[in-house]
């Protein structure tokens, strides 16, 4: 009886997403961001476990990972979908650099890896100060070219961690060495420069439940961490994958769908989804659709004010 309850829940909640706007404001100039009579489209379903997804350059595509099937997939603009690359190293979190090199999180290898050109997998991170990294879990390039990602011990038990603490870490785009930029999370996830890049925002998925931004310096070090959002409610769920658009909006997943901030941290409103969302990302040509992953499926939204990031620079 429970299962069937259940499965009714799903239909009722997808029939509604179906007719309605999934829309839901807080502010008046919530509704600015989206087109007049906007819809949330269900492009693919059937999945494990989506996350990690990304809009790769020249391709018309977007690429996103289920963690469980050790596969990354490719949706095609005609909807069509394919497997890029399996296995994955059980992949989670993907993005691109500004040579359009598909740089990835693969959780299950505990490393950081870049696809180069002729195919070859490079690892550009998998240890710091001696010891194995956790299980990087989400990842980001800055404009200069480095690249930041998180590091919780999600993809491991507590006898195989080495480190005795949670990081984010920088690689330098140049020399290729790895710093620590921050370890006083519980379980970095989710992190996004804002447009100018002088900014980092990262949250964390623990019982914490919020979103911080730090001030980027010259070196690519972090300074004055601060709180940008709590984002604890009564309803189940946790910061997870996050973007920002060209006027330095913030889109970050976590309970009941995509909240959404202005830059001062403001809540503007969510974006109800029928699933828990996982991550998301800019894409198309215009850049402006917001990519949703979720458990099982893969969603799209159209926005009213384009995306930032550098993999969207190099398309």
């Amino acid at each position: 009886m429970i299962k069937w309850r259940k499965k009714l829940g799903k239909a009722r909640r997808s029939v509604r997403f179906a007719l309605f706007s999934p829309l839901l404001p807080r502010t008046p100039q919530f509704a600015e961001l989206f087109p007049p009579r906007v819809k949330l489209e269900r492009l693919a379903t059937g999945f494990r476990f989506t996350e990690g997804p990304v809009w790769f350059p020249g391709q018309d595509c977007l690429l996103f990972s289920d963690i469980p099937s050790n596969c990354i997939h490719k949706l095609t603009a005609d909807g069509q979908v394919s497997i890029f690359r399996t296995p994955s190293g059980h992949a989670n979190g993907l993005t691109c650099d500004a040579a359009g090199r598909l740089i990835a999180c693969e959780q299950g290898n505990r490393c950081v890896t870049r696809t180069e050109a002729d195919g070859t997998v490079n690892v550009i991170a998998d240890s710091y100060d001696g010891q194995r990294l956790n299980s990087p879990n989400d990842v980001v390039v800055a404009p200069d070219g480095a690249i930041y990602f998180t590091d919780p011990p999600y993809g491991i038990t507590p006898e195989q961690q080495e480190l005795q603490f949670q990081g984010v870490y920088r690689v330098n785009p140049e020399q290729g060495g790895i710093s620590l930029v921050t370890d006083d999370f519980d379980r970095p996830n989710g992190l996004a420069f804002s447009p100018d890049g002088k900014r980092l925002y990262i949250d964390d998925s623990s019982e914490r439940r919020h979103i911080r931004v730090f001030d980027v310096c010259a070196d690519g070090s972090l300074d004055n961490g601060r709180l940008f959002h709590d984002m604890r409610v009564a309803q189940r769920g946790a910061p997870d994958g996050m973007k920002v658009d060209v006027a330095g909006n913030v889109y970050c997943t976590g309970a009941g769908g995509v909240w959404v901030f202005d830059p001062g941290g403001q809540h503007l409103g969510m974006i109800e989804m029928p699933e828990k969302p996982s991550n998301c990302a800019w894409g198309d040509r215009d850049c402006k659709s917001l990519y949703i992953t979720a458990p099982a499926s893969v969603y799209r939204i159209r926005v009213s004010i384009p995306g930032s990031g550098v993999t969207l620079q190099a398309i």
